[in-house]
């Protein structure tokens, strides 16, 4: 197995609606990536937090979800915690995928005695704000 990663996709509702499951769906078929696990996690205007599986929610069945494990790899701490993230009121998708993409790069590297041993995920809108400073910075002289 490739690199693994947990992403949160936060929805600014409290359910998941058809069209951004239609969304989801393009994860299972994009190809870059293999969707292991997923859960919906809702806060409610409450602030109350609880979670469902993927296939329990009638449009996303066998949208994110891939299926095929005996026990699910995402549970209810990580529910809690995705929770926490969340405004009141709003909705997640944790998807657990793993990176197809550098299967191939990791069993090269293990070939010469290497490996992955961390990455981090850098959210677009801090990579989008490093830009526009950097450009300003160069605007400044």
């Amino acid at each position: 197995m490739g690199p693994a990663e947990l992403i949160v996709l936060a929805f600014p509702q409290e359910t998941i609606t058809a069209e951004a499951a239609r969304v989801l769906g393009t994860l299972r078929t994009a190809g870059d990536i293999r969707v292991v696990d997923s859960l919906v996690v809702a806060r409610g205007a409450d602030g109350e937090v609880g979670y469902t599986e993927v296939g329990e929610v009638e449009h996303l069945r066998g949208v994110a979800a891939a299926g095929g494990h005996d026990l699910p790899l995402i549970g209810p701490e990580d529910a809690r915690e995705a929770g926490g993230l969340l405004e009141p009121g709003t909705v997640a998708v944790l998807v657990l995928i793993e990176h197809l993409w550098a299967r191939a790069a990791e069993e090269a590297l293990r070939a010469v005695g290497g490996r992955i041993v961390s990455g981090v995920r850098i959210p677009p809108e801090r990579i989008e704000a490093a830009l526009r400073a950097a450009r300003q910075r160069g605007a400044d002289g």
